[in-house]
């Protein structure tokens, strides 16, 4: 409950201050590169319930990609925008709507699309017993995903066999471990990453 009450006064009082920034970054997309502003696909929440998350759209649009195609990795689509979006988190701004909502909370395992729920069944029922979050210690360890992906050959089969087995066993060490004190330094730690690195 304490959780949930934070995540809730937090998320509002952050919308309400980063409003004009949304504003900012939504003139930019829309001039740049027009609509669609926000991409918005279907992810695998809190007790295998789906729901839709938001981030600004940083990529040309493509349908498939709603659903979860794996387009990690590849540049080819990113847009002018859409880098420097990226490179500064401010393309996740909108999942503070998510946060929000309930649908997630700021600290928690990164919500996955079906498929790669699907590739380790076992694990993910244990990860999904609680809310997914905005940020936890894989986002951080894998804060250059993309660049690792990038460099791979097989980029699907480096994601599958590679980091989503490590992304698993950090978001079951939250799950056994977790607090709030533990997800105050989570948010710690992101801030100054994201801010100083």
């Amino acid at each position: 409950m304490l959780k949930r009450i934070f995540d809730f006064f937090l998320s509002l009082f952050l919308l309400l201050i980063f409003l004009p920034l949304f504003a900012l970054v939504a003139v930019a997309i829309l001039l740049t590169d027009g609509f669609p502003l926000f991409f918005i696909q279907k992810r695998v929440g809190k007790n295998g319930c789906f729901f839709r998350m938001y981030k600004f759209r940083t990529m040309s649009v493509r349908k498939e990609a709603s659903d979860g195609s794996f387009d990690a990795g590849d540049a080819s689509r990113v847009t002018g925008i859409g880098r420097l979006l990226r490179k500064s988190k401010l393309d996740e701004l909108p999942q503070l709507l998510n946060v929000l909502k309930g649908e997630m909370s700021f600290v928690g395992p990164r919500p996955e699309v079906e498929k790669w729920v699907n590739a380790y069944p076992e694990r993910w029922s244990v990860v999904l017993t609680v809310k997914p979050g905005i940020t936890d210690n894989a986002s951080l360890e894998f804060r250059n995903e993309e660049e690792i992906l990038a460099a791979a050959k097989d980029k699907e089969g480096t994601y599958r066999n590679e980091i989503l087995p490590r992304k698993l066993d950090l978001y079951e060490a939250y799950v056994r471990n977790h607090s709030f004190f533990g997800d105050l330094l989570i948010l710690a730690r992101t801030f100054w990453t994201v801010v100083f690195k």
